[in-house]
């Protein structure tokens, strides 16, 4: 079947982009084609798994290998950053997502 390998590593980068947060989308920046293919766009998943980025922010542009890369980078990131602060890090980091959480909601509330 003609593009059926196409069909899988779609399902695998979405996979991998649910797993670290993100959706897959529709350029809004007018990038939907390239030299290089056709080109997606990362958005973060929902409030909760990106919390410093607006639910409609663009994370990331880019053809399919583009996006595998970065995520891997992604990954990389955050297996180094587990790496130089230990165990600690997941709860650290959901502390921090949590207070800006707060931040953003105290904002809304004194401005509403």
């Amino acid at each position: 079947m003609a593009g059926y390998s196409t069909i899988l590593e779609i399902e695998r980068l979405k996979e991998d982009c649910d797993r670290l947060g993100f959706r897959m989308g529709y350029s809004k920046q007018g990038y939907h084609k390239t030299e290089y293919g056709d080109v997606v766009s990362l958005f973060p998943k929902d409030n909760d798994a990106l919390p410093i980025y607006s639910r409609d922010a663009e994370v990331f542009i880019g053809s399919l290998s583009d996006v595998r890369f970065w995520l891997r980078g992604i990954e990389w990131a955050r297996y180094y950053d587990s790496m130089v602060i230990g165990k600690l890090n997941d709860k650290h980091r959901e502390r921090k997502e949590q207070d800006l959480r707060n931040k953003n909601l105290i904002r809304i509330i004194t401005k509403g």
